[in-house]
């Protein structure tokens, strides 16, 4: 069994508060998981208004297929245009 983890930081654009982040956070979070069935949540970065630190965690009985699907999630936020990917860390190990 592999367990991957994904760390990603985004700088997001036209928040001016905590408030504002809100809409971004969740349109994001619930896209992920709907479409990749991972896990996600924010790890980081709680009090900054305009910066967004997700963790993304998957299980799975292969290695490439699960580096592939975090690469994915990768893609799929830098394409959904709320914000600029500043930070991305990719990790799968063996359990």
């Amino acid at each position: 069994m592999y367990v991957g983890s994904l760390r990603l930081r985004i700088r997001l654009h036209g928040c001016r508060s905590l408030k504002e982040k809100r809409r971004p956070r969740q349109m994001l979070r619930d896209r992920i998981r709907n479409h990749f069935k991972v896990a996600v949540a924010e790890v980081a970065d709680q009090d900054s208004w305009d910066m967004l630190s997700l963790g993304v965690a998957a299980v799975g009985p292969d290695r490439t297929p699960l580096d592939q699907l975090l690469k994915s999630v990768a893609d799929a936020i830098e394409d959904a245009g709320v914000g600029e990917l500043i930070e991305e860390e990719l990790v799968v190990q063996k359990r």
